[in-house]
């Protein structure tokens, strides 16, 4: 059974990633504003985790400290999804979730700058190289669409906003485990409030979906791309090396990418195509975890140590 969860493991992650990928086509779709857009899925979110946290019987943490945390990182959760969106509408899906992605090297930082945690040569180098290829990406964009700044500035701010959630779940667990399914709905509520007013400044009369369809696409996208992916990325991460999962979560931009170019048309030449690999190989040695020093050094001089025993 554990061999079986263990081989169902890299399906599920990228089934997850494919899923959150074509989130986008929803969002690109539903004339709702990016605000709004992300009220409605933490509020839909926020309702099935609250079910599921009472079937399970999970409880509320005891610490208000931890309660503030998961609210903090709801909070932000909704700005980076907001944000997103936002870039979604600019730049389209593909550019707009690859930028998002760059979120690695904003954990990275703060966790030098908060958790004192060592960055390696190849994480450093894997940032020069995200920067080369965000370049190449860009000029071609810069070129022929006025809105390019504004959707890499929300793409890239975006990733900031998603590592600072991440940040605030990690100081949740630290100050009080958190199970699941309450921490969802924390979350959730926490995006929900953050959201209500921005989303009236800035999509006043773009806030309700205008038909059933919408309405539809709104509950599969905060039921389906909140939820079932977050799950199947949550199950799937514990089972897998760091290595490969840094690697099977590049299958979300590369499946944005894929369906902005074949099925909403968008124009992406070669240099574009170069920028974005060159980017996703980044993005995948940023999230290399560096060994630990004792460990490089056992390894090295090691070497040197080996007998052949008849």
């Amino acid at each position: 059974m554990a061999t079986a969860s263990t081989r169902s493991a890299p399906i599920g992650l990228v089934i997850g990633c494919i899923i959150f990928g074509l989130g986008s086509l929803i969002v690109a779709h539903v004339d709702i504003g990016g605000w709004a857009m992300s009220f409605w899925r933490l509020a839909v979110s926020g309702i099935v985790f609250a079910v599921l946290a009472k079937m399970m019987g999970q409880r509320m943490p005891k610490s208000r400290q931890a309660i503030f945390y998961a609210l903090l990182s709801g909070a932000f959760l909704g700005l980076d999804l907001a944000l997103w969106h936002e870039s979604i509408y600019a730049v389209g899906p593909g550019i707009s979730t690859l930028l998002n992605s760059l979120q690695i090297f904003f954990l990275a930082a703060i966790g030098f700058l908060y958790f004192n945690e060592r960055q390696s040569i190849v994480q450093l180098i894997s940032l020069f190289l995200a920067m080369i290829g965000v370049a190449m990406i860009g000029s071609p964009e810069f070129a022929h669409n006025t809105a390019a700044t504004w959707g890499f500035v929300t793409g890239i701010v975006s990733g900031a906003m998603l590592a600072t959630s991440m940040t605030f779940i990690r100081k949740t667990h630290d100050t009080e485990p958190t199970p699941i399914f309450m921490l969802m709905q924390l979350i959730s509520i926490g995006g929900v409030l953050a959201m209500i007013i921005p989303m009236f400044v800035f999509d006043t009369g773009n806030i309700l979906p205008n038909t059933w369809s919408e309405i539809g696409w709104v509950l599969i996208y905060g039921t389906v791309m909140q939820c079932l992916a977050w799950g199947l990325i949550a199950y799937s991460i514990p089972k897998l090396s760091l290595a490969l999962t840094g690697l099977l979560l590049l299958t979300e931009p590369i499946a944005a990418l894929v369906i902005d170019y074949s099925w909403l048309d968008k124009p992406i030449n070669t240099l574009q195509w170069s920028g974005a690999l060159l980017t996703m190989f980044a993005i995948y040695l940023g999230s290399l975890k560096p060994k630990p020093r004792a460990l490089r050094r056992y390894r090295f001089f090691s070497r040197f140590y080996k007998r052949d025993y008849k």
